[in-house]
This record gives C-alpha cells, structure tokens and sequence, in this order.
C-alpha cells in the first residue's frame, strides 16, 4: 500500500520507520508544517509542506496522521479525511465523541474511511476491555498506565505558553495492582491509581508557576491526578530524559460462585513511539481494505474486523486459531 505520514515527531519518526521496514508498503513522503530543511528526515524520505497533501490524492492510499493529539488532530483528521483516507491517536478520551463526529462528517462526503483513537489507549487497551466487560459481564474493569512515558501527556503540556521541551511520566499504583492480582477489588477512581511527574524546560522569561498551574489544572489530563512538575535545564532534560518505554495494564475481576475470574492484557515497550506506529500502520492497512468495500465514514477500533486487521495470505489466519 501507498502511505503517508503526517507530521514528524516522536510519533511521526517511528511511523516512517514502520513503513520502510514493511517490504509490502511504500512510503510516499511526509507532510509536515516544519521545512524540510529542519526535520533531517534524511535524503530517501520526501517532505512536503502539509497543506500541499490534497494534491496527491491520486499517489496515497491512506495517511497516518502522527500530528500532535492535544490541538492538532481535531483539525488535521477531519481535512485529511477529506481527501484520503487516514487514521490517528487521538488520546482524549471525553473528547472522542466529538471528534469522531467531526471526522464522520468529513469521511461520509468524500468516500473515505477513517479509523480514529488508534494507540494503546484508547485502541488496544480498549479492545481488552470490551472482549473482558462482553464475556464477564458481571466484572470489575481497572486500568493502569505506566510505568513510562505518555506522549499525548507531553504533547498537551508542550502546547503551555512558556514551555520548550516537556516529559510526562505515569506512574502506577503498585500494590493496588498486586491486590487486584490477588482478587481484592477496589474502589477507587482512575485518578487515585495513578500518579503524574512532568519535567519541563521552559522557554527564557516564562512564568514558571504559571506553568505550573496550568499543568495541574488541565482537563482530562492532569486535573484530579497527584502532578508532580519538576523544572530543569534543556541539558539535565537531553541528558536524563531519552527513554520513550511505556507500559500498561488492564485487569478484570469478576466474583463468582467458585470464587474470582480473573483476565489481565498487558502492554511493555522500551519505545512507545515505536509501538503505536507499529498499531497505527496495521489499523492503516485496514482502513484501506475497509474502504475497498465501501464501508466509508468514521470507524474506531470497535469497527474494525479482525479479519481486515491481519495482513497475512488470505486464509492464513486459520493457523492463529
């Protein structure tokens, strides 16, 4: 297949390198805002200006849209998904709602197929939940983020005023973790089970207890979490602050008459750039075997078969059984 990459960062970087690593697809270049001149995307990948992306409609097949997930893709999903089709992360999750609206819209009336929420969670972690809530219906649903690095998380306080370079690192509650093992449910909110250290380097005059307080009072993101924000010099940050790892759980409970059913997913990467690329291409692969069927509009990873999801010869996926 024919794919594109919209925006290089983090996310972006990892996604070209899915691409070119898959002897079955092509990579027809990167749309970014940035000059091609300082991406240093190298002299065998093609960079274009974003909102040149409408006059390849006829060379795309569908687009990965690694634009950042605080402010960007709201607007960037819905006008990719006027021309092509395309998938995203979109992390927000009170927010989907709406932004699934906002891309349905767009997708409905050019014919295009847009899968949206593609990532750890919302994605995979979501899937977890819904196969563990449909066959336990009964159960308890906890989920656990971390130990590592959120990119939606660092993205959001990147968009601050003041602010240059930003990490976020989730922390989990541990031993509410085991006690879930164990087959101790909690009551607890996902606020109380996790904790948040951000360490920010801020641009020359910025305000720093204005950033301060912006970051622990942001919706959706670090409202009613434990926020730890550390601030640090732009050599502490590049020196100390390199690794992308990520991790996660789902776990469910359900008490029954010969004691606790439990199903746990887990999710570890030493790069989670590099793994939501990987989730970003498949679901991109199977948007565009979902649009051959014409089965246009907005989908999220509900929609998609799994049949649709596995690139293997037809009929292989009888030996995963």
């Amino acid at each position: 297949m024919k794919i594109a990459v919209a925006g290089y960062g983090n996310l972006g970087k990892a996604a070209v390198r899915a691409v070119l690593n898959s002897e079955a697809d092509e990579l027809v270049g990167v749309f970014s805002r940035r000059s091609a001149e300082t991406l240093g995307a190298g002299e065998n990948i093609r960079v274009f200006p974003f909102e040149t992306i409408a006059l390849f409609a006829e060379e795309i097949d569908v687009v990965l849209n690694c634009t950042g997930s605080a402010h960007d893709l709201p607007e960037t999903t819905p006008f990719i998904a006027s021309y092509f089709n395309v998938v995203d992360s979109f992390d927000t999750h009170a927010k989907i709602p709406e932004h699934f609206q906002s891309v349905n819209k767009a997708a409905v009336m050019s014919g295009k197929t847009a899968v949206i929420s593609v990532g750890w969670d919302p994605g995979l972690f979501s899937l977890a939940r819904i196969y563990m809530e449909s066959v336990m219906p009964s159960c308890r649903t906890y989920t656990f983020w971390g130990r590592g690095v959120s990119q939606g998380h660092a993205d959001a306080i990147r968009s601050i005023d003041g602010v240059l370079f930003a990490r976020e690192y989730t922390i989990p509650a541990e031993e509410a973790k085991e006690s879930l093992r164990k087959g101790r449910l909690l009551n607890l909110p996902q606020e109380k089970l996790h904790r948040r250290v951000c360490y920010v380097v801020e641009k020359d005059g910025a305000d720093r207890e204005k950033i301060r307080e912006e970051i622990i009072n942001m919706p959706e993101y670090f409202k009613g979490y434990e926020t730890e924000v550390n601030f640090i010099s732009l050599d502490d940050f590049l020196l100390e602050h390199k690794s992308m790892a990520h991790a996660g759980n789902v776990i469910a409970l359900r008490k029954g008459d010969a004691g606790t059913d439990r199903l746990e997913f887990l999710l570890s990467s030493p790069s989670n750039p590099q793994i939501t690329a990987g989730i970003l291409l498949a679901y991109g692969k199977a948007c565009v075997r979902m649009n051959r069927k014409n089965e246009f509009g907005c989908k999220t990873v509900f929609d998609v078969r799994p049949v649709d999801l596995f690139c293997g010869a037809k009929g292989k996926e009888t030996e995963l059984l």
